[in-house]
């Protein structure tokens, strides 16, 4: 079971270096500042996302204790579920605000 755990987690973290390999490589045409921490804040969240549930994986998979529950066992980690959510909402607040923000508009136009 544990071996499960591993594999998916290691595809997770495989999907998260490829995001940030393929983000990484993308030009990002702004001027203001804003725009590039708004940007670097829904990169955070998308690309951290990735190795995030690769690490609740990684939680259950060192989790091994023969006849107790798995709820007792993981009870202590519960806090770890509020990293996935952040990033979540992370990501959708920035890329909300970069969709809400107008380019500069030119003098005079």
């Amino acid at each position: 079971m544990r071996t499960v755990e591993r594999v998916i987690a290691a595809l997770f973290i495989l999907a998260g270096l490829r995001s940030l390999w393929s983000w990484s490589r993308r030009r990002f045409e702004s001027a203001d500042v804003v725009d590039h921490l708004l940007y670097a804040l829904y990169l955070t969240g998308r690309i951290g996302l990735w190795f995030s549930i690769a690490g609740i994986f990684l939680v259950s998979a060192s989790i091994h204790v023969e006849g107790r529950a798995f709820l007792d066992e993981v009870a202590p980690y519960r806090w770890y579920i509020m990293v996935p959510l952040l990033l979540s909402a992370m990501q959708f607040v920035a890329g909300y605000a970069l969709g809400r923000r107008s380019p500069d508009e030119p003098p005079g136009g």
